[in-house]
């Protein structure tokens, strides 16, 4: 149903990155999420890891409860930025949903019909901390389109150079390599659409 891939950077210093990521399949379809841990290092780390755990265990959830359970399970700690989107290949749909500022993008592989890239609206807040009033956004999707979700180590001029075509794990490593602030850890997922139900 998809094909994806991911690049990481780890800041120098630090033994492993805050950010983190899930693609998963659950009844209703493919949960894609990108996760950046407040700040870097190990405590960083094990925030989006369990936010991450979680969201894998609850997948078949709506996405605005899947990030509600995050929201509670994590208020002891120092919390997580994310965006998730869940793909519903047998109707063509897209929802998505971000905290804080994980930017999320799509490229439509056929933009006769609009808007070649959409992008996601981010609400100001922290998971585990700060929840804001959460409104997840649905699209539609066709085959080929392809997901962006890169962390704040990326400057947020990447779309420019955005392709739906290119190879996901190149696009990945190429972004990162391009794009890569190095002032925090960085994560790039891109994730391309192959199975849609006509």
């Amino acid at each position: 149903m998809v094909e994806y891939g991911v690049a990481k950077y780890v800041l120098p210093g630090q033994g492993e990155s805050g950010d983190h990521h899930l693609v998963c399949c659950n009844r209703n379809g493919i949960l894609i999420a990108a996760i950046d841990g407040i700040g870097h290092g190990e405590e960083a780390a094990s925030v989006s890891k369990a936010a991450a755990a979680l969201i894998r265990s609850c997948a078949d959830e709506p996405i605005i409860s899947l990030v509600e359970r995050c929201h509670e399970k994590l208020r002891s700690t120092r919390g997580v930025v994310l965006s998730l989107a869940l793909v519903d290949p047998e109707h063509g749909m897209m929802t998505w949903l971000g905290v804080g500022n994980v930017h999320g993008v799509l490229m439509r592989s056929d933009a006769k019909n609009g808007n070649a890239q959409e992008s996601l609206l981010l609400r100001a807040g922290v998971v585990g901390s700060q929840l804001p009033a959460l409104q997840a956004t649905v699209i539609p999707v066709a085959k080929g389109d392809t997901l962006f979700f890169a962390t704040d180590g990326i400057r947020s001029d990447f779309p420019a150079s955005l392709s739906a075509r290119e190879n996901p794990q190149r696009a990945a490593d190429r972004i990162l390599e391009q794009y890569r602030s190095g002032n925090d850890d960085a994560l790039v997922l891109v994730t391309r659409i192959t199975g849609i139900n006509p």
